[in-house]
């Protein structure tokens, strides 16, 4: 592998303890830049937005090969885990941040949550399925999932 990328072992070494620190920082990389794309979805009820958002998380999964690899490894479960217990803290203060009754914050939060799970879920059938189905058409059906199941309620 390091010969692949064409450094030495010491370069290799001065960056991480060993392969596993490498593979947690890439994990780590690979859920920020999906929070980054979070952040930048503000939902509103249009389906356009929506539709461009959910193509954002479709390309940058088929593009990024270490996520598509990562969710069909054996490693798939210990990224999982690490990866809802950020969205469950990404969850945790969006909700905070939510101007609601503590009744409809407990919601909201359930809400969101379903929202990243449902989300998870199509992308992992879709990369089971050697993305055989265009990213557009998955992103349509998100977007539909997301507008007509999820947004009504976080209304």
């Amino acid at each position: 592998m390091i010969k692949r990328a064409g450094i030495v072992r010491s370069t290799f070494y001065n960056h991480y303890e060993n392969i596993p620190a490498l593979m947690a920082a890439a994990e780590d990389r690979t859920i920020q830049d999906i929070f980054t794309l979070m952040e930048s979805f503000h939902p509103k009820n249009d389906k356009d937005m929506c539709y461009s958002y959910f193509l954002a998380i479709c390309n940058y999964t088929k593009k990024n090969r270490f996520l598509a690899l990562l969710l069909q490894s054996p490693r798939e479960d210990a990224f999982f885990e690490k990866a809802i217990t950020m969205f469950h803290k990404y969850v945790s203060n969006v909700t905070q941040t939510a101007e609601r009754p503590p009744q409809q914050k407990l919601e909201f939060s359930y809400m969101i949550a379903g929202a990243i799970g449902t989300t998870i879920g199509v992308l992992h059938k879709w990369i089971s399925d050697d993305f055989a189905t265009p990213a557009e058409e998955v992103a349509e059906l998100l977007s539909k999932i997301f507008l007509s199941g999820i947004l009504p309620y976080l209304s």
